[in-house]
């Protein structure tokens, strides 16, 4: 249940008028019920009781047929409402709740954004989130509201029936419903976390299976990965029947228990009538009403029944990132006269205005070497300015530090709006980056900076798009370039442009490029190769 605080908090203070309407109007349908089928009851049994006294004819029906009418459409208008109202607050607060997720996740480390990244955690956020919407519908909500229901109808039966009727249904229902709803609580964590778990490995393993279909079927395997696939979905299986168990047994229970109540109202009211202290048809109230209040619990089941299910989503989304170390108080002085780049294998030293060319086979490490720098990776044996990349700060690194993946990362909107990603340069700084990347005549050609894009820049070329890459992390006009595969997709000449232009515009930029051709070109200093 501490996991779920944060998440319930949340959710309260989105929309805290659209919850409380939706929570007044969830009890007014709860009231609106047992009064229904009280005053129903009282008035079948009355009428009974006035036809074998013979004085039916004297009997008023005409006020309480009017009341229960007024309670049967009361009791529709309010459940619509409450409806609408509790699903308005519902989708507001999940709208909050993202919105609040992605801030949090905006604060992240490059690092962990890294790690976000794969369908598999995407999926499992959406999943749960999804989760999260049954904390407000399905348990927050209809606990308040059966709380608040069994308190005044016991106020009201104490009343109007009898305190030992009141007590008899408060008693019967209260302690026994609350321990079969921890009881199911309890019994449905475990199997929900393995339903939810081995549902993400069968998603992702049918993905695998589908996009390396023809590998599979070329390597005679695709039979093992079907048979690991069904394996995985009998053990999903396995822990959807064990929670579907439990939660039959808790419907049974409950069952029992609303009969068992019904029987002990039925009771006190025999009790009370049989002693001259109500008559008949008053005491028959308490059964109606006791039978009405099984509404409360009913709801509740499957709340309580998804609970696990609630509680790991409220886990995996309300983790923080681990923080990041910090950096040393050690003098700014001897930070800045260390070599900006240091690393022990192979034996790497980088200082303002180097540039060495990183080549090797494919699959030898060099990506994976320029992602250690970067800090988006493991980095033992690395150190920048003297220190490793996992104890700067992440803004202070990402100020000495700029990576251009292969991979070009653009958004939807216009050239200006891509090159200001980095920083908040004006028109002619973003010409002047261009032109270093000689993409300059292309974007005029396009319409200038305003030129739109589409969605993941959609739009340019790859090799544009690469380039434009470039110019954005000129922008930024850091102390150590990352570069991976800069010159893939250019022809000879505009790959000796693009080079000698990064060289001109950043002259005291150290710089390390992984390359497969280009490096033996004049901006480098050194040629160092990784072998397998």
């Amino acid at each position: 249940m501490r996991a779920l605080l944060p998440i319930i908090r949340l959710l309260l203070t989105a929309a805290p008028w659209a919850m409380a309407r939706g929570a007044i109007l969830s009890v007014v349908v709860l009231l609106m019920g047992a009064a229904l089928l009280g005053l129903s009851g009282w008035f079948i049994t009355a009428t009974g009781i006035a036809g074998l006294a013979g004085i039916g004819i004297a009997f008023d029906v005409f006020r309480p047929s009017a009341g229960v009418r007024f309670l049967a459409l009361g009791r529709t208008a309010a459940r619509y409402g409450e409806r609408v109202l509790t699903h308005d607050a519902t989708l507001r607060a999940l709208a909050a709740l993202r919105v609040n997720l992605l801030r949090r996740q905006a604060r992240l480390g490059a690092r962990d954004l890294t790690n976000l990244r794969s369908e598999a955690v995407l999926t499992r956020i959406v999943s749960d989130v999804d989760a999260l919407d049954g904390v407000v519908l399905r348990l927050l909500l209809p606990g308040l509201a059966a709380i608040v229901t069994h308190g005044l109808v016991f106020l009201a039966l104490g009343w109007l029936a009898g305190w030992p009727i009141a007590w008899a249904i408060l008693g019967g229902y209260g302690p026994l419903a609350t321990l079969i709803f921890w009881r199911l609580a309890r019994r449905s964590i475990r199997p929900s976390d393995a339903v939810e778990a081995q549902d993400q490995k069968l998603r992702r393993g049918v993905i695998d299976m589908i996009r390396n279909r023809q590998s599979l079927i070329l390597g005679a395997t695709l039979g093992k990965r079907e048979a690991a696939l069904m394996a995985l979905n009998s053990d999903a299986r396995k822990a959807a029947r064990e929670l579907d168990l439990a939660d039959r047994n808790a419907g049974a229970a409950l069952s029992v228990l609303v009969a068992a109540v019904t029987g002990l109202a039925l009771l006190a009211g025999g009790w009370l009538v049989a002693r001259g202290f109500e008559s008949p048809a008053v005491g028959a109230i308490g059964v109606f009403v006791a039978l009405a209040l099984a509404e409360t619990l009913l709801q509740l089941r499957r709340g309580f029944s998804d609970y696990g299910r609630m509680v790991g989503a409220a886990r995996r989304i309300g983790a923080q990132a681990k923080p990041r170390a910090t950096i040393s108080d050690r003098p700014q002085a001897d930070l800045m006269s260390s070599p900006i780049l240091a690393i022990e294998k192979p034996g790497l030293t980088l200082k303002p205005g180097d540039a060495i060319a990183l080549t090797g086979p494919s699959g030898s490490g060099k990506t994976s070497l320029l992602m250690q720098i970067a800090g988006l990776a493991d980095s033992d044996g690395i150190s920048i300015l003297g220190r490793a990349p996992d104890h700067w700060p992440e803004a202070a690194l990402r100020e000495i530090v700029a990576m251009v993946p292969q991979r070009s990362a653009l958004i939807a909107g216009t050239i200006r709006e891509n090159l200001s990603l980095a920083v908040n340069a004006g028109d002619d700084a973003m010409w002047r980056a261009l032109n270093a990347v000689a993409l300059d005549d292309v974007i005029r050609q396009r319409g200038g900076l305003d030129a739109r894009l589409n969605e993941a820049g959609a739009g340019l070329s790859g090799g544009q798009a690469r380039r434009l890459t470039l110019a954005r992390a000129i922008l930024k006009s850091p102390r150590l370039l990352l570069l991976d595969e800069p010159t893939e997709g250019l022809d000879a000449d505009t790959a000796n442009r693009v080079l000698a232009g990064i060289r001109e515009a950043l002259p005291e930029t150290a710089i390390l490029a992984a390359l497969h051709r280009g490096a033996d070109h004049s901006v480098f200093d050194m040629r160092m190769s990784i072998v397998l």
